[in-house]
């Protein structure tokens, strides 16, 4: 459809037009041109280019602009003076997303040394181990840094040049480099490792001063080879290998399980353990960001929409790959589980707050069994399944759309990846009420026993954002039916109830 209007004389908001819906849906410069360049490469506009059209320096031809109207489901003559909506073109400010903590005051009461004296205490009272804690101020760490640490990002850059995919060759190249030795076992020493836990397997550990061991099973799994070999250079790099790096395992089901520790004395706060387990959280982003380095993984994701399968192509697990999507993605509401069962979580992300359908410190006895991963590890399912859920928290309604896999890992333990974002935020990008969509379908699920086939208007706006957001398993989900989830039974909004005797 061509405009009949001249853009030179109709352009004067047209730049900000641009800029502010991309900065609501969350989009760089680079995350709009690609996309461009995946609808029309002829007419698509270059990064610069776009600079200089948001800034008002140059004026697209209609072809063009026809084509950054598609990325964002608008018409053309949307974008011209005489068309303005304000609530479209504000940008939201403010939003990070992400779970809210509780105020401590005051300060004089709940300081920091007074809080090094309770917490111990609290501890030892509740059975708490030092590293179970450490894992949940890792946790809090990570969200309210909505998993961005430049920091950890630099120096995998530095290390492996931004170069993707990279093969074990490169990798062990880079590991030799680095002044490190490797050698590889059948069997672990017991000097190294005592362990009497069939659920564990030792794959690899480092010995000062230079020598990685690497389990002789890793050569059948080239995956996790490149994954650990990528931890222990992180651990050189960010670490000098000063020997302070927990030994890495397959099948630990749960890292801070309290029926793991049970007889384990927790009396005191083990400054060690909060120490091991933050290494661990540092090796392990470092090495996820030195396989997937930002800007090309973030360019392979928007090629591929969001496709879990991609791990393929570039030779990571699909752990890596959903793990990595939280990180670069420029929308923030994300989260992630890996899941061995009830209780059992192994890692959490919850950049949007969702809250957690069971905890890691106690067994939940009436967990919602309608969370994607749940219905996942009851299933004897291959490949990927995307679910729409809709979770009330705090008397809001938010709709969530997620993809879940369920894998083995080396120990032949399987367990759940899923991956998912919140969309009311990019409901509301578009224009649209978020509320009034949620409450509307969470009213049909209500009628229908908990699950509703999805409103063909609904779909549209879904599809709408599905396209923007450029993920393809949102769209998939879209054809399912939307599932009611809780946090509890206790709140079970299904009627009649899940938990009724």
């Amino acid at each position: 459809m061509k405009i009949k209007k001249s853009l030179a004389r109709q352009s004067h908001y047209l730049g900000t037009k641009i800029r502010n819906l991309r900065k609501r849906n969350g989009l760089t410069l680079d995350d709009l041109s690609s996309r461009c360049i995946k609808l029309d490469a002829e007419y698509a506009p270059s990064v610069s280019y776009l600079s200089m059209i948001e800034r008002g320096k140059r004026v697209p031809r209609e072809e063009m602009l026809e084509v950054i109207a598609t990325v964002f489901q608008k018409q053309p003559e949307w974008f011209l003076d005489d068309a303005a909506e304000v609530q479209d073109i504000i940008p939201t400010k403010g939003n990070r997303g992400g779970i809210r903590g509780m105020a401590l005051e005051p300060s004089f009461l709940f300081s920091n040394e007074i809080l090094q004296i309770a917490i111990p205490e609290m501890l030892s009272q509740t059975g708490t181990t030092g590293r179970q804690f450490a894992h949940l101020l890792i946790r809090a760490h990570q969200e309210h840094h909505q998993n961005h640490f430049p920091d950890l990002e630099r120096s995998a850059e530095e290390v492996g040049l931004k170069k993707m995919p990279l093969h074990v060759e490169d990798l062990i190249e880079i590991t030799e480099a680095r002044g490190l030795k490797i050698s590889w076992f059948t069997r672990l020493p017991d000097s190294e490792y005592d362990s009497n836990n069939s659920d564990k397997m030792v794959t690899s550990f480092f010995k000062p001063p230079r020598t990685v061991y690497l389990n002789k099973i890793l050569k059948k799994n080239i995956t996790r080879l490149k994954y650990e070999l990528a931890v222990h250079i992180g651990h050189n790099v960010l670490h000098n290998s000063d020997g302070e790096k927990s030994i890495m395992v397959a099948g630990e089901r749960a890292q801070y399980d309290s029926q793991h520790n049970k007889t384990r004395s927790s009396s005191q706060l083990d400054a060690q353990d909060i120490l091991h387990a933050w290494r661990d959280f540092e090796c392990s982003f470092f090495a996820a960001a030195l396989l997937c380095p930002k800007v090309p993984f973030r360019q392979l994701l928007d090629q591929h929409g969001y496709e879990i399968d991609i791990c393929k192509k570039i030779e990571v697990s699909e752990a890596v790959v959903m793990r990595r999507m939280t990180a670069v993605s420029a929308y923030p509401h994300w989260h992630y589980f890996d899941a061995y069962g009830q209780g059992k979580l192994r890692a959490v992300y919850r950049g949007n707050g969702i809250p957690l359908p069971w905890g890691n410190m106690t067994i939940a006895h009436d967990p919602c069994k309608h969370w994607s991963v749940f219905r996942m590890l009851e299933k004897q399912a291959e490949g990927t399944a995307a679910q729409f859920s809709i979770l009330t928290e705090n008397g809001v309604a938010k709709i969530y759309c997620c993809e879940s896999i369920k894998v083995k890992d080396l120990n032949d333990a399987s367990h759940v990846l899923c991956t998912g974002i919140e969309l009311n935020s990019a409901i509301d990008a578009q224009g649209h009420d978020s509320v009034t969509l949620v409450d509307e379908l969470q009213r049909l699920c209500v009628d229908n026993g908990g699950s509703s086939n999805i409103p063909v208007k609904i779909k549209k706006i879904l599809n709408s954002v599905a396209r923007i957001l450029n993920i393809n398993w949102i769209a998939r989900g879209i054809e399912q039916e939307a599932q009611l989830i809780c946090v509890r039974g206790a709140v079970c909004p299904r009627k009649p109830s899940c938990y009724c005797n």
